[in-house]
């Protein structure tokens, strides 16, 4: 039985109904986040295709990632429409180049690179251009914005410049000489790379008449998808498609522009009406995803910047939410003393959150920088909550983390420790050696972020030098390495830990934001207004992934002392006086030297000393005089008979912790900072008898 057109359009609402009807272009679908963007637009070729105006195999829908264009064809399938060709741009254009080659080129496609990274190192050795791993990285990905940017070897300096592209390895005019040798270099072995992919069938469409004619015979009806990330390559590419037809629609939320770094140009969305007349434009501006106190922020945020496209009449801009769900509970905003406390009550406010029935899959942590993530990886840990990083290695995982711990280990095999100068000084001195400064690099690239995860790994070490026991390099490292093998177990789900850029299209029902503060977010090298503009729209992406519970956090210096100011993205979204969140708890975190709260008046933690005691040291203290010096007696034993300093044994705030709260079981035990399995293992039977009898 014939399917019926109009019952497709009971389930839209009537924006997404306007979408769905609106068959002949040009057409401009303005989506905010959560507003149902896929459904309008798979509705929009089921629609035409059941009324006959479309030929379902006449329609190319173009999307960006490969999950994507699958979503995009399950929908489809579930309309009853098959056939349509649902692709992201590499493999549309890839599809077309391997038929048309032999006919426009002669002969087989040339095969495509599987390692730039080899060809670019053979460039760079040519040219004498010392490069290691992470300037390799910044070259290849300086060569292919390039490459989409429609910018040639010749051009890249004086354009790289005009840009504020700058990276912290690399000169601009280094990089154009290895971007000519490497060019070079595909040509010799007759390959090419990724980009070459769209650059060769736009090149083909253009120059070969009857080959273009042929694919716009096949393809009458295109639709674009998140279109405020086309690239020039992939805008010069959809023109060549069109040609000098008008069956255009395309989709997308200016709000959402966060990868202009990649070759993203969000005025080809904002002008589309500038340049194709007579557009339809629809917004879709009922939010399903988050509720109305979310959106709320979501819409603070970009209302105090002005508009894109702002002063034409034939602007495309950005929407403002209409929250569609039931009311939900407030944001919380956190303002933390440093990194360590924000963490652990973001750990704690998951934990709140998982007790009321929340799984921690439906959660994530959210962050600027990769750098950011160690903090928080250890509270989780601590705490037992599972977590895994997406879209980069956990944190002790990282290469250049790895290779640090590594150097650090053999500089103790080595009898390197200076006792004159600090554990963490030692830690400088030590990463000095791989090219660690204590100026940040300037630009950005994969130099600055190897550096990034080199000063969290000293950060880390200052937290534990600050705290009672670690006053040895020895000892340092090998409290690292021990979080190092902690978090290194695999975990099939948990809390999802990312970067905004890598949660873009995702949702959860509780998101924590961390690190809302300036020099993050905005990060220290966005200074133009536009790299301003671009972070702000950042904070909304990361916003915006929330349904329902959502936290923004960040802290006023990293390790105790330090002034930072809370995003100027938050001036009149966050409340005046930020308190601690309701739901976070006042336990101290297990094995590390991280507590929210002090046990006896109930004030704020903010040295890493006090919270390994767990309270303020001018607190009164509440233990037994005679136990503790039995437990310091016992301790010197154990030292002497190891032949091991007494701190290794364990550390007096550890030992005023047992005589504090004189455990009496192994759980309790456990719950001492300081004494973790291998200790509890070890010394748990003599240590349990001494505070039994004490009782």
């Amino acid at each position: 039985m014939q399917a019926d057109p109009e019952a497709l359009l009971d389930a839209l609402d009537p924006e997404q109904r306007q979408v769905a009807t609106a068959l002949s272009g040009p057409v401009a679908v303005i989506a905010g986040a959560g507003t149902g963007k896929t459904r309008a637009i798979t509705h929009r070729i089921a629609y035409g295709v059941q009324k006959g105006v479309y030929a379902p195999t006449a329609v190319l829908a173009v999307t960006f990632t490969t999950r994507a264009a699958g979503e995009m064809r399950g929908r489809l399938q579930q309309l009853g429409v098959s056939g349509v060709q649902a692709r992201t741009f590499h493999s549309a254009a890839l599809r077309q180049l391997q038929y048309f080659w032999p006919r426009a080129f002669g002969g087989e496609i040339p095969a495509v690179v599987d390692n730039r990274m080899s060809l670019v190192a053979e460039a760079a050795g040519r040219l004498r251009v010392p490069v290691d791993t992470a300037v390799l990285r910044d070259l290849v990905g300086e060569i292919s914005w390039a490459k989409v940017s429609n910018v040639g070897p010749a051009d890249y300096p004086a354009i790289a410049e005009s840009s504020n592209r700058v990276l912290a390895s690399v000169r601009p005019e280094v990089v154009a000489r290895v971007f000519t040798g490497y060019e070079e270099a595909k040509r010799d072995r007759g390959r090419i790379d990724f980009d070459d992919i769209l650059l060769c069938t736009a090149a083909m469409l253009a120059d070969h008449a009857d080959v273009a004619d042929e694919v716009r015979r096949a393809y009458r009806h295109l639709v674009v998808d998140e279109y405020q990330d086309v690239s020039p390559l992939q805008e010069t590419l959809v023109n060549l498609w069109l040609g000098d037809r008008r069956d255009l629609c395309v989709v997308g939320d200016p709000a959402q522009t966060i990868h202009s770094f990649a070759g993203a140009r969000s005025d080809y969305l904002t002008g589309f009406a500038r340049r194709h007349r007579d557009t339809t434009v629809i917004r879709l501006v009922r939010d399903y995803r988050s509720t109305p106190q979310v959106v709320e922020v979501a819409n603070a945020i970009m209302r105090q910047t002005g508009r894109e496209g702002a002063g034409s009449a034939n602007a495309v801009t950005a929407v403002t939410l209409q929250a569609q769900r039931p009311p939900g509970p407030a944001p919380e905003f956190l303002d933390a003393p440093d990194e360590a406390t924000e963490a652990a009550r973001v750990a704690d406010w998951l934990a709140a959150r998982h007790e009321a029935g929340i799984d921690y899959r439906e959660m994530a942590v959210l962050f600027r920088i990769n750098a950011q993530s160690p903090a928080f990886e250890q509270a989780l840990a601590d705490r037992g909550i599972p977590y895994l990083v997406r879209g980069a290695e956990r944190f002790y995982e990282r290469p250049e983390v790895r290779q640090a711990l590594g150097v650090l280990g053999a500089a103790i095999r080595a009898a390197r420790s200076d006792q004159e100068e600090s554990a963490a000084d030692e830690v400088r001195a030590i990463l000095g050696g791989l090219g660690w400064t204590s100026e940040a690099p300037q630009g950005g690239g994969k130099q600055r972020e190897r550096w990034e995860s080199w000063s969290a790994l000293i950060g880390v070490a200052d937290d534990l030098v600050a705290a009672d026991g670690f006053t040895t390099l020895e000892a340092v490292v090998d409290e690292l390495q021990r979080r190092a093998a902690a978090q290194h177990a695999p975990v099939a789900h948990g809390v999802t830990l990312a970067t905004i850029h890598s949660a873009k299209g995702l949702e959860w029902d509780a998101v924590a934001v961390v690190g809302a503060h300036e020099g993050t977010l905005p990060f220290v090298l966005a200074t133009k207004p536009h790299e301003i503009a671009e972070e702000r729209r950042l904070l909304y992406v990361a916003v915006t992934r929330a349904r329902e519970h959502l936290h923004i956090s960040w802290s006023r210096s990293r390790g105790g002392s330090g002034n930072r100011q809370p995003s100027r993205f938050l001036d009149g979204v966050r409340p005046e006086s930020a308190p601690a969140p309701r739901g976070a708890t006042r336990r101290r975190a297990r094995g590390s030297a991280m507590a929210a709260r002090c046990r006896v008046c109930e004030g704020s933690l903010s040295s890493a000393a006090e919270r390994k005691l767990g309270r303020h040291a001018d607190c009164p203290s509440s233990y037994d005089e005679q136990l503790l010096a039995d437990l310091k007696e016992w301790r010197s034993g154990q030292a002497k008979e190891q032949k091991l300093p007494a701190y290794c044994i364990v550390t007096d705030a550890t030992l005023v912790a047992l005589a504090e709260q004189v455990p009496t079981d192994e759980r309790g035990l456990l719950g001492i900072s300081g004494i973790g399995r291998v200790k509890a293992d070890k010394y748990g039977a003599d240590l349990l008898e001494m505070l039994r009898g004490a009782k």
